[in-house]
């Protein structure tokens, strides 16, 4: 399956500059008949934050945004965010569609598992705290009542082809809506909704598992438990141990450096009002905004926060405001 050429984006005015610190993804056609797994980057530097490229494709008529989203290893509300104004099921031939490939890592030791649950996303260190390479998987986490819970844990235990008990909860949630009982045991086997790999986390009844649909990737949908794409726990599965480290974040705002760029990301749920009236000035942490010879686009932040697109905004550098007038006259 492919989805046409990939071609690079235009910047609204006030990010224009973010094409700057990357590599757009020009040419070319998006790959294969299999869906993509985790794609591995190596930063330039240690002191960089800032991974991958976003590009637009165009849709052919038998498209929807979850084909586009699974093949680049997105979820449904990475594509809903990055195109509004797309039909996620029928956006049509011709459409184009932002496919945004573009990441700031999470503020945490850069070791092991780490997940930023607002982003619903994964980034793996195989390397160690030391390393520069980092493989990024889209995930599903808890929704309300059943949240993923924050902090730091491990793998304790790994399971090919799991069996699901469901727990006592499960079953009384399925009684009190007026669904059919589920059994005592599912087996192993393709409706099993852990897929074909589990890893069990310290913290209790929490797994990093595959799934039996994976077309609802990517959302706030699970009770608890982070839930991957099939493609993506089967390499996972296979480059982790016991006792890997996981650490579980909350940030629904992550900045980082690409070379002398500063990025801003922002993640902000539709019930987090908090986030929505945040402080442009407590958005970028004092210990970057106030270093020497550091600008910060107060305006862009707050832009970036108010339009909460999922896409990484250039909103300052390691330069004079005059720099930064002269790169607005040439763009």
């Amino acid at each position: 399956m492919k989805y046409g050429d990939k071609t690079a984006i235009t910047w609204p005015a006030y990010g224009l500059r973010a094409a700057l610190g990357c590599a757009l993804a020009l040419g070319g056609a998006l790959g294969g008949t299999a869906p993509a797994q985790g794609e591995t980057f190596r930063l330039a530097s240690p002191t960089d934050g800032v991974i991958g490229a976003p590009f637009y494709v165009k849709t052919r008529r038998e498209d929807t945004l979850l084909d586009i989203a699974r093949h680049n290893d997105l979820g449904y509300d990475d594509m809903n965010a990055a195109n509004p104004r797309v039909d996620m099921w029928v956006p049509g031939a011709g459409a184009n569609v932002l496919v945004p490939t573009l990441y700031v890592l999470p503020q945490a030791q850069r070791n092991g598992i780490v997940l930023n649950v607002p982003e619903k996303r994964m980034y793996f260190y195989p390397e160690g705290p030391d390393g520069t390479t980092v493989v990024t998987y889209a995930i599903s986490i808890g929704r309300e009542g059943w949240n993923t819970p924050i902090g730091t844990f491990q793998i304790t235990g790994k399971v090919k082809d799991p069996t699901w008990t469901p727990p006592p909860s499960i079953h009384a949630e399925r009684a009190a809506e007026g669904r059919a009982p589920l059994p005592a045991v599912v087996p192993a086997g393709p409706d099993n909704p852990l897929g074909q790999y589990a890893m069990r986390l310290s913290a209790p009844s929490v797994l990093i598992h595959g799934t039996s649909k994976p077309w609802g990737l990517g959302m706030q949908v699970t009770h608890g438990c982070i839930r991957m794409y099939p493609e993506d726990i089967e390499q996972l599965f296979g480059r982790v141990s016991v006792k890997t480290p996981v650490t579980i974040v909350n940030q629904p705002f992550k900045v980082g450096w690409l070379g002398d760029d500063l990025y801003l990301e922002v993640h902000i749920a539709a019930d987090d009002e908090k986030s929505k009236d945040r402080d442009p000035r407590s958005i970028v942490p004092g210990s970057v905004a106030n270093l020497a010879g550091v600008y910060v686009d107060w305006e862009t932040v707050s832009r970036a926060r108010d339009e909460n697109t999922g896409l990484p905004v250039l909103v300052g550098g390691r330069r004079s405001s005059a720099d930064w007038l002269h790169l607005d006259m040439i763009f």
